[in-house]
């Protein structure tokens, strides 16, 4: 049988790219090579990430890195238990010189936004999120602010059982593609960590990473993504639950794109 080659899709430079941000990535975080996984899917598959850890793991360098290696505007928000919805979002103030009203646009406007610890802010300022994140716009005082079609929310948080942390709500969650458990390293990996911090060697510090991937490079990855057709029957004989789960919602002729998201609707969260 003659194989169709017509249709396939040259990932080369996907690959490349791809494999280019894992190593820059690596040059700072000593293991978690399946958390970097699936956090550069659910980026291209333009989706928002939560990462759940106990302090100390890396949740909020991993996602600063991420942002830092895109090069495009990154905005962080710190959440805490005092913050209002006008801190994230932006307020209306007079402007006594033009006699007007004037919007000052909050953090939450750029093209990737890191929301550290969200739990730790209460369900009014978690709410602030709600419309950004599913339609990547914001509505204040009537008035609509459509958000740039690069937006990713890149979110952290600690364990429910963590003093001081606010459960987030099932709607809160069904707008996160993935939401991730970093765990502790390994005992290997720590001593790799220990033997970086005491002898100097091979450690990147984030300040001196530069971006290894435009905007417009990144945008035109997911695009490829697009094209990339999944095989209904891929699934059937496997022992992994993700795929067998992913592979229930497919439809024939879908993406890989379209099945994430299927599966997202239906799970709210990976």
């Amino acid at each position: 049988m003659e194989e169709n080659t017509e249709k396939r899709v040259d990932l080369t430079l996907f690959s490349e790219k791809i494999q280019e941000l894992k190593d820059r990535i690596a040059s700072v975080i000593v293991g978690q090579e399946q958390m970097v996984d699936l956090v550069l899917t659910a980026v291209l598959a333009n989706g928002h990430v939560l990462i759940e850890g106990v302090p100390g793991v890396a949740k909020t360098l991993l996602a600063r890195l991420v942002a830092r290696l895109v090069d495009a505007d990154f905005s962080r928000i710190q959440f805490t238990p005092d913050l209002m919805p006008s801190d994230v979002l932006g307020t209306t103030v007079f402007n006594m010189k033009t006699n007007d009203f004037d919007f000052h646009r909050g953090p939450i406007f750029a093209d990737i936004v890191l929301v550290d610890e969200i739990n730790r802010a209460p369900a009014k300022t978690q709410a602030a999120l709600f419309e950004v994140m599913e339609e990547r716009q914001v509505s204040i005082d009537g008035a609509t602010y459509p958000m740039g079609e690069l937006y990713t929310i890149l979110a952290t948080q600690n364990p429910v059982e963590q003093e001081g942390t606010y459960k987030l709500p099932e709607a809160q969650l069904d707008r996160f593609l993935m939401k991730l458990t970093m765990d502790y390293p390994s005992l290997d990996e720590e001593v790799n960590i220990l033997e970086r911090h005491h002898t100097n060697a091979a450690f990147v510090k984030l300040e001196d990473i530069t971006p290894a991937i435009t905007k417009e490079e990144l945008l035109s990855l997911r695009n490829l993504m697009k094209q990339v057709f999944i095989d209904r029957m891929s699934g059937k004989n496997t022992d992994r639950p993700e795929l067998k789960i992913m592979m229930s919602f497919v439809r024939e002729g879908d993406t890989v794109i379209a099945a994430l998201q299927e599966t997202q609707r239906i799970y709210g969260s990976l």
